[in-house]
């Protein structure tokens, strides 16, 4: 099993997005895959599961996040822990410095082999807290390292559970205390971008985060014991590439049949990368593949509404012509819907295409 995590410092890139139709993707090539979503927007979340759904499992959790241990005294706690439950009330607690739960609650199935663990707005909280404890790290205080390693531990739990073959972590586009611990405590990212200057400073400034972050892991590795050292990975996260997302086609001018302006940002990528990702951060794989983005082209073009159309029908976009309602229902929804349903279709291949070369690069890790 593989914890890969997306990330990039620059919102509005279709990350959640592509998350989703990745998990998608890697389950109908035969993979089981759990979705975890730690980024307090909770897009990924909403892809797959509708808004009243979410409300009750937040609603049924409110008195937990707010007083965890008080919660357990309540003669429901055993009805709570076995329904689906979100990553916030899992970190609960270790914030607030009890016990780690027993049993896992389930979660939410997506698919045959396709598992959701749903965020929650609250999480900032689990950050402060974060924030807090940090220092305690460097003394090899336990709860520190609990903290700091418990995104991690609940992955292994569940995969040791469920005998997942990857988990996708969506994540926010901060530089904060828990990106820096979710990076830092994963196998690998990848940095879904947008051929614009603002991915570039986002590959720098995750360049120089980095830098940063593995300078005080690593100092955090020398003081605490071996077997505390287990908690960790084996060695500090790996970048494993990029992808372009959601650009408008321009056909004919180059390879990746984007317009010049577009073109001209994404050619700069690859130095960007080698410039501010020192080597360490990306041991395995060769300055030639790492120029490339991952998949090349395939999933690279916009899919104008159909995202939309995706998270209205939680399903993937290849999905979404034999899921939506009859003409009957809603003809203005399916007037956008019947005369498109080859390119709905046709984004299954593209998704797989990307998934697979994903795959090529996690293997690396």
């Amino acid at each position: 099993m593989k914890i890969i995590a997306l990330f990039n410092n620059k919102g509005g890139v279709g990350k959640s997005t592509l998350a989703f139709h990745v998990g998608c993707a890697l389950n109908e090539l035969g993979f089981k895959t759990l979705l975890v979503d730690l980024d307090p927007q909770c897009n990924l979340t909403i892809n797959g599961i509708d808004e009243e759904s979410l409300h009750k499992i937040w609603k049924e959790e409110d008195r937990y996040i707010d007083d965890f241990e008080g919660g357990l005294l309540l003669d429901n706690f055993t009805n709570i822990i076995n329904l689906p439950r979100s990553i916030h009330f899992l970190l609960k607690p270790v914030e607030d410095g009890v016990s780690d739960f027993k049993e896992l609650p389930p979660l939410i199935e997506l698919d045959t082999n396709l598992d959701l663990l749903p965020g929650r707005l609250s999480i900032h909280k689990y950050e402060n807290k974060l924030a807090e404890r940090w220092s305690g790290a460097y003394q090899g205080d336990n709860l520190s390292i609990r903290t700091i390693t418990n995104i991690r531990n609940i992955c292994r739990r569940y995969s040791e559970a469920n005998d997942y073959d990857y988990i996708i972590i969506d994540t926010s586009p901060s530089l904060g205390i828990l990106n820096k611990t979710i990076i830092s405590t994963v196998d690998g990212f990848m940095v879904p971008a947008q051929p614009d200057m603002f991915s570039l400073y986002g590959i720098r400034n995750i360049g120089n985060a980095l830098e940063l972050w593995s300078k005080e892991f690593n100092i955090i590795y020398s003081l605490i014991s071996t077997e505390k050292r287990k908690k960790f990975p084996e060695k500090y996260v790996q970048f494993i590439g990029y992808n372009i997302y959601n650009a408008k086609p321009y056909s004919g001018l180059n390879e990746y049949d984007l317009s010049q302006a577009h073109y001209d940002y994404v050619k700069k990528i690859p130095d960007t990368i080698k410039k501010y990702i020192k080597k360490i951060n990306r041991t395995n794989i060769s300055d030639e593949l790492i120029s490339k983005p991952i998949g090349d082209n395939s999933i690279m073009h916009t899919h104008n509404t159909y995202p939309s159309m995706s998270q209205k029908y939680k399903c993937p976009i290849w999905k979404v012509p034999d899921i939506a309602p009859d003409v009957e229902e809603d003809p203005r929804l399916i007037s956008s819907i019947s005369g498109n349903r080859k390119s709905y279709y046709d984004t299954k291949e593209k998704y797989f295409i990307f998934s697979k070369a994903l795959i090529e690069r996690i293997n690396t890790l």
